[in-house]
């Protein structure tokens, strides 16, 4: 397996069809990765730039993408199991109808690649501890006051949504092994940024990312790295909020 700095997502390297039908495009493609943006893909560890990619993938329904990068990331020692984390996670922001054809491609994959499903169980939580588990976890993120604050001001006939987004999106999800709290916070940060309209979500979240210890560099190369794949307005839209918290 290559070592970390030596792996960068080559478009060269995982799409030969459109290197022989569109070779300049690849080119441009490549040279941005490889010059332009090269230094900030060193910033990232291997797994931290395919976890950003391939979420951001998914968010955008792009499976054809998708099946050629995860390929090629399992390929260079990608582990199966942050994939099926990164799936799982991805589920809570953009939904079952989004994420399931993605498991399905995913499945096939391993066993083409010799990977047998299902992995390795990775559930911390029962039904009676996954909403306080969940709450102790968005407390420890970003702020027992703060989230008080935010359920306290809901409205009483809402507030079910809080323990929804504790049992749910935290208790089952962020509580599972398999992939550290700050991998985890890069998942949903890759998520909201290649959303519109989720900026009030994508500032606690890139707050989240602080706080566990994604630092202010590794926030902007993640949305440097994003640019070939979802544009530059979503980006300048990311920086603007990240600006926002700690300037």
């Amino acid at each position: 397996m290559l070592d970390d700095n030596e792996i960068i997502e080559i478009m060269s390297e995982y799409d030969l069809e459109l290197k022989n039908t569109d070779p300049e495009l690849v080119e441009i493609i490549d040279n941005l990765v490889c010059v332009d943006l090269k230094d900030e893909y060193m910033k990232l560890s291997y797994d931290e730039r395919m976890i950003v990619i391939l979420t951001t993938l998914i968010t955008n329904q792009s499976i054809n993408l998708y099946e050629k990068l995860l390929t090629q990331a399992l390929r260079n020692g990608f582990s199966p199991v942050i994939v099926k984390e990164m799936l799982y996670q991805t589920i809570v922001y953009v939904g079952l109808s989004k994420v399931y054809e993605f498991i399905d491609v995913t499945n096939d994959i391993f066993d083409e690649n010799g990977v047998d499903v299902p992995l390795p169980g990775q559930s911390m939580t029962t039904n009676k501890t996954r909403k306080n588990e969940g709450y102790d976890i968005q407390a420890d993120h970003y702020g027992k006051d703060w989230l008080d604050m935010k359920i306290k001001s809901t409205p009483d006939n809402q507030k079910q949504l809080w323990d929804y987004i504790s049992a749910f999106g935290f208790g089952d999800i962020y509580t599972r092994g398999g992939i550290s709290q700050k991998q985890r916070e890069l998942v949903t940060l890759a998520v909201l940024i290649s959303l519109r309209g989720c900026e009030d979500q994508l500032e606690i979240h890139m707050r989240g990312n602080l706080k566990v210890g994604n630092d202010e560099n590794k926030i902007i190369a993640v949305l440097m790295i994003l640019i070939p794949y979802i544009g530059f307005p979503r980006i300048h839209n990311a920086l603007k909020i990240l600006n926002k918290i700690t300037i």
